[in-house]
């Protein structure tokens, strides 16, 4: 398309708005301007203005003030600088001709004030915008820009002349849109617009608008489909039974009776009640009635099975109605993630590609509660974590599980999600009563257990007693021991018994698992590991043959051989499976019961002769523990803090049995009710609160999560905002079995761990998106994340450029992100090598094998 000559006033050198390039477009192997500012500004209010509109009305109503889109369209108004504007022009290839160049002007100082972001803010600021709406015009890539001190009619921005044409620019921005600027009501609806704005400019940067000389007005609901976006429908009137094939249980009826619309939930009730699909059907009800537009199903950790996946996408195949549109793509999450696009950050190599982000703006997705916590953290692009959660159906699953620092995010995230109109469903099996007053902040009564406690938005709390059904008793022994174990598991499986040992640590399962495996093997018993330092290709494999062995689908093949699985937390949670047999690393009590409840958790599957429901904890003696915690725990006082653990040995050491679900709420307020200590114990109480040289402690973890609130602050990177108690920072590995650079082809060669090989051409036009995706995907199945101290050392970005893994993965903006992608190379042993020869660690081997996982050997 042949654009019009630019005109300049020679007199002050400044670009009329009209004239103003917003973005470049690629074309063949040169680069030419796309859209102008004006264009690109009401391609994305119009984007917004469509999203809101795919709203439930009653969301839609309380979340979004109107004229909400105008915030969105305003985002780029600091494009129209010197700056930018010389940024654009030296970046086409060849320079437009008509194009003048701006004298003494240097794009790169753009910097220094987060860009043009930052001139959106200071701009939006002097022309009077209401509260909230320049900081979200300046955060609108992720974080808040350096501006301070700075005015939008200072000479680095033009001056007054410049300032003028962004005032032009918005006035015609107003009168295409029917607009004016919104009064926004609260910090909490601020983030919102704030997440809004960001996902608009993602879409409206996407390719169905690229091309400047194509007209964009026809393509505003395409764009939003193919970001996924999609507004769902559903089956009528469907009963409990009809969704999961069998009857509510009472205390899945009365959750269900009680999540009659938005507010907080909580549901305290025994391992293998059936709580995640009581959650489920009470989702269903308010998608059905239009009070929530999606479900967010927050696990854990990431060390939780996959296998939620399974039951999730059961659910969503009962209740999505045959007509819905695209629902072969709400069903599956990796066809959500290849079929969609999300524009300019969410494609390949965007920070939003990930499916860990990016299933916050699906309608239906299972993540981590990291993500979520993240939500209401002052961390990059926090604010599109709150735009995608508003209005759904949250379910936090396991909470009892989060410590001082994740417990106090947690508590601000209920609180936001409250005020974001979403319906919060808590789910635990073991939660005591100060977390729960803590969780709603609300003085509550009851001790029952199980326990529904009720909180709709503007009413009152309720707490409603559940009655109870019998569970089991668990023999319980407590052993020093550990080779006198590992003969009982052997002894146990060779009389056909399905064990389960579980760790703390992966180190240590890994270990225990080669102890045991070459035993069991000359046994003629199978022997499993499962951890989370598996590539999700090998783990996939690995908990479709375990879970479904230990699961229901199993019970047919209980009897043809004893079986022995190892692992860590990831057998603990949120997993179906029904183990004869337990040896327990110990742990915290709400940890232990947890894994107790994987013991006969059916009364129908079939048991050999001579079992008993019985679990062999491996446990130091208490006084040994109180005395030196560190020494007597070893490892898992590095996971579990020294002072919860003594705490729960005290409350486990005479104990001989143990009946589920009675003891459960007797044996959480033992361990956690707060007393005055003496001698070594007011020690670990003290480190517990204040910490140590290599651990912060409760209080000081407290105040940093305060810290960390989304109102105020210095952004964070995402790889800085740790939400777990460690404070370990993890990054992906991606492994290879080859890494090769073809001059002759100008690509790159990855050889995968199964022998696949990948192709990633030098330049991005050179695949479609789609094929982009797929790539990308597949490679996304060879990362493993581990912390940081165990991961290879990073190689430079410009070397991971070479490859053209830049077109596949985030890796990072050098300005504000760190390196968040290492790679190495797996030998035929299984021992791990730097590319190009590079030093893989300095202190350690490392190694990758598909039976133990990733590896760190201590030189």
């Amino acid at each position: 398309m042949l654009r019009p000559r630019v005109t300049i006033n020679e007199a002050s050198a400044v670009i009329p708005f009209g004239q103003c390039p917003a973005k470049t477009f690629t074309v063949g192997r040169g680069v030419v301007l796309g859209r102008s500012v004006l264009e690109h500004c009401q391609i994305v209010g119009e984007v917004a203005k469509a999203l809101i509109a795919r709203q439930p009305d009653s969301l839609r109503e309380r979340l979004y003030p109107s004229n909400a889109h105008l915030v969105a369209a305003a985002h780029d108004i600091g494009k129209v600088s010197p700056t930018f504007y010389e940024k654009l022009r030296q970046a086409c290839c060849p320079v437009p001709e008509g194009m003048p160049a701006l004298e003494q002007i240097n794009p790169q100082l753009e910097t220094s004030w987060g860009g043009h972001a930052g001139v959106s803010q200071l701009t939006a600021k002097a022309l009077g915008a209401p509260a909230f709406i320049p900081e979200i015009l300046g955060q609108h890539h992720g974080f808040a820009p350096p501006v301070a001190g700075l005015r939008a009619s200072d000479a680095i921005f033009g001056g007054p002349l410049w300032q003028r044409e962004r005032e032009h620019l918005l006035q015609s921005l107003m009168k295409a849109l029917s607009a004016d600027w919104p009064e926004i009501a609260s910090l909490p609806q601020a983030r919102v617009l704030a997440g809004l704005t960001s996902v608009s400019d993602w879409i409206g940067s996407g390719e169905f608008f690229e091309d400047p000389s194509l007209p964009w007005q026809g393509s505003i609901d395409k764009a939003i489909d193919s970001a996924g976006i999609i507004p769902p429908t559903f089956r009528s009137d469907l009963s409990f039974e009809a969704v999961f094939d069998f009857q509510p249980r009472m205390a899945q009826q009365q959750l269900i009776e009680q999540v009659g619309g938005p507010g907080v939930y909580i549901l305290e009730a025994p391992m293998g009640l059936g709580k995640t699909e009581a959650a489920l059907y009470a989702a269903y009800r308010l998608l059905e009635t239009g009070q929530a537009n999606g479900i967010y199903f927050a696990l854990p950790t990431q060390l939780t099975s996959n296998k939620i996946y399974d039951r999730f996408n059961d659910f969503l195949e009962q209740v999505l109605a045959p007509d819905c549109r695209h629902r072969s793509l709400l069903l599956h999450a990796n066809a959500w993630l290849l079929d969609t696009d999300m524009g300019e950050d969410g494609r390949p190599g965007g920070a939003w590609f990930s499916q860990a982000k990016r299933g916050l703006l699906a309608p239906f997705a299972v993540g981590t509660v990291d993500q979520a916590l993240m939500a209401a953290m002052n961390v990059k692009h926090g604010f599109v974590r709150a735009f995608g959660l508003a209005g759904k159906v949250v379910i936090l699953d396991e909470v009892h599980t989060y410590d001082s620092y994740t417990g106090t995010l947690l508590d601000a995230l209920v609180a936001l999600l409250s005020d974001l109109q979403c319906t919060v469903i808590i789910l635990s099996a073991t939660l005591n009563q100060s977390r729960r007053q803590q969780i709603l902040g609300r003085t509550l009564s009851a001790n029952a257990y199980p326990l529904i406690t009720a909180c709709p938005d503007g009413q009152g709390v309720s707490e409603l007693a559940v009655e109870s059904e019998a569970g089991n008793e668990v023999a319980i022994l407590l052993r020093e021991d550990e080779q006198l174990a590992v003969e009982e598991v052997l002894q146990r499986a060779d009389r056909g018994q399905q064990v389960l040992w579980i760790e703390n640590t992966v180190p240590q399962a890994q270990q225990r698992y080669l102890d045991i495996a070459a035993r069991a093997h000359e046994f003629g018993i199978s022997c499993g590991l499962l951890h989370s330092r598996f590539t999700p290709q090998d783990r996939q494999i690995k908990e479709v043959q375990w879970v479904e062995c230990y699961g229901k689908q199993g019970r047919a093949g209980r009897g043809e051989t004893g079986r022995i699985l190892i692992g860590t937390q990831v057998l603990e949670q949120s997993l179906d499976i029904d183990a004869d047999f337990l040896v327990s690393r110990f742990a915290p009590t709400d940890m232990l019961l947890q894994r107790l409840g994987r013991l006969w958790r059916h009364a129908e599957n079939p048991r050999p002769a001579g079992s008993r429901c019985e679990a062999w904890l491996l446990a130091p003696k208490l006084d040994n523990a109180i005395k030196g915690p560190q020494q007597a725990f070893g490892h898992s006082s590095f996971v579990y803090n020294s002072y919860v653990l003594c705490r729960s040995l005290e409350v486990w050491e005479t104990r001989k049995r143990v009946c589920l679900p009675e003891h459960i709420r007797e044996l959480i307020e033992q361990t956690y009710y707060e007393r005055p200590e003496a001698d070594a114990m007011a020690r670990w109480l003290k480190e517990l609160n204040d910490g140590t040289p290599q651990r912060k402690g409760r209080i000081a973890l407290s105040q940093l999560a305060r810290v960390t609130l989304a109102d105020g602050g210095q952004t964070l990177p995402e790889i800085k905002a740790q939400t777990r108690y460690s404070e370990t920072e993890s990054v992906d590995v991606l492994l290879l079995l080859g890494l090769e650079w073809s001059v002759k082809e100008q690509m790159s060669k990855l050889t995968l761990l199964d022998g696949q090989v990948l192709h990633l051409p030098k330049l991005r036009a050179q695949l479609s998106r789609r094929q982009w995706r797929k790539l990308s995907g597949q490679l996304m199945r060879q990362v493993v994340a581990v912390p940081i101290h165990n991961a290879p050392l990073p190689l430079p970005q410009t070397t991971l450029e070479k490859f053209n893994l830049q077109h596949c993965f985030y890796l990072g903006n050098p300005s504000f992100d760190e390196a968040l992608l290492r790679v190495a190379l797996v030998e035929e042993s299984g021992r791990l090598e730097g590319v190009q020869g590079a030093t893989l660690h300095q202190k350690h081997s490392l190694e990758y094998r598909d039976d133990l996982g990733y590896r760190v050997i201590k030189n």
